[in-house]
């Protein structure tokens, strides 16, 4: 299995996974050219696809969603409030809505090689879900656009081979920053996203021997950058209450206009 970050941050977000057999992108919220150019780097085309994977309909998620499905026809995957929302978004153009697939948290969906299982966040969005996808005893999972967690999130994310994780906000930065008061409130909120200690935090309770990559992905522009992001989470995990320290895993910050490395598991 190959795990990659096309793109990822508050202004788009486009995951690869796949195998020899099967490809699939979680969210398409990059141009279609900056999609097919990061397929082009990994050996594919836009119609090697199998199929999308919609976390929620906001704009740095969809955003090349309308062209990628009327130029591949490739199906797209995503809760029934999301898909109804994205139906409603004119920016994406016209598509065959045949490809709209729903899925439902908690229930597998199987895509060629992959056993996908979307699971509940707490986002200012329609239904959003996260996504686990498997196969054979490996398995990935990306989760991003989470205002908290619970032990519902822990329990869908133990025992992974690799994660992309949102580490959107420092706290501070975000504080004495330039948003207006509401939208600070919305982020801080119970359905805003992860700052970066709590990203620390939840790592801490997923961490385990056979983890081989940890991505952490969904930057602020405004109010994070990487060097932060990344030294905070490993302060989090060397100081948390687990036997690892941070140097015991390969911890990057996937970038929102660079590729990432490929992770092969």
């Amino acid at each position: 299995m190959r795990f990659v970050s096309i793109a990822s941050g508050s202004s788009g977000n486009c995951i690869y996974i796949g195998t020899e057999e099967t490809h699939i992108l979680v969210d398409a919220g990059i141009s279609n050219k900056r999609i097919e150019q990061g397929l082009k780097d990994m050996g594919l085309k836009g119609e090697d696809l199998n199929g999308v994977l919609i976390t929620h309909e906001h704009s740095d998620h969809i955003k090349g969603l309308g062209i990628l499905a009327r130029k591949y026809q490739i199906p797209i995957f995503g809760t029934k409030e999301t898909l109804d929302a994205v139906k409603g978004k004119a920016s994406l153009g016209t598509y065959p809505q045949e490809l709209l697939t729903p899925v439902l948290p908690d229930a597998d969906v199987f895509i060629g090689d992959f056993k996908i299982k979307p699971f509940r966040i707490d986002h200012d969005a329609a239904n959003p879900v996260a996504y686990r996808v498997q196969t054979g005893k490996k398995s990935v999972a990306v989760a991003t656009d989470m205002g908290h967690y619970d032990q519902y999130i822990i329990d869908h994310l133990q025992g992974l081979d690799a994660v992309l994780l949102e580490s959107n906000h420092d706290v501070r930065m975000l504080e004495t920053g330039p948003y207006p008061y509401y939208l600070k409130r919305r982020i801080l909120g119970e359905y805003g996203h992860l700052s970066n200690e709590t990203c620390g935090r939840l790592l801490n309770h997923i961490l385990h021997d056979n983890l081989k990559h940890i991505f952490l992905g969904h930057l602020s522009k405004e109010n994070n950058y990487e060097e932060l992001a990344y030294e905070t989470v490993r302060l989090e995990i060397t100081q948390g209450e687990t036997p690892y320290q941070a140097g015991d895993f390969s911890i990057t910050v996937a970038g929102r206009d660079r590729m990432s490395e490929i992770v092969t598991i």
